[in-house]
């Protein structure tokens, strides 16, 4: 069908066609790779897009400031991959029902969390701290010290 005719044209329409003729394909038996993201991919996009956090820089130091509500510090993973991207994740799970209680509503938040940071060339990875109170965790990530100058060289000229 011609979506353009009917001024469904934009990417979002576009995107939502491909995905749903991707899901067609797949609900027929036909295993086509459609190029598009894995759900990993997708839960982790998720999690990033729901996970605010401040970044501060003092003089001797990068703040990280993150929410991470109704999580212990046991359930929190502070990481730093390949050598300069810091990984803050942790997952908030759904508390055990009870018998005879219902939700009425449910509006807090439940699965993934996660915020991934590149740090600066002057971030020392080797002193990180990270502290978690009233679930606000805050990650302290401390400068290399400054390069000393370089003093020019100075070579005596000889006579010849």
């Amino acid at each position: 069908m011609e979506y353009n005719l009917l001024g469904l044209d934009s990417p979002f329409f576009c995107n939502l066609h491909h995905i749903l003729e991707a899901t067609d394909d797949n609900t027929t038996g036909n295993k086509s790779n459609n190029g598009g993201p894995s759900r990993a991919y997708v839960r982790d996009a998720r999690a990033m897009a729901a996970t605010p956090a401040d970044v501060k820089e003092y003089p001797n130091s990068y703040v990280f400031i993150v929410n991470m509500p109704g999580l212990k510090s046991g359930d929190i993973k502070v990481q730093v991959e390949d050598d300069n991207v810091l990984v803050i994740s942790g997952e908030r799970n759904r508390e055990e029902e009870k018998e005879g209680v219902k939700y009425v509503r449910m509006e807090r938040r439940i699965g993934k969390l996660m915020r991934k940071f590149a740090l600066p060339e002057n971030a020392n990875t080797d002193k990180i701290s990270a502290v978690c109170q009233d679930g606000v965790l805050t990650v302290t990530v401390e400068k290399l010290p400054p390069p000393e100058p370089k003093k020019p060289k100075t070579i005596q000229v000889q006579v010849a």
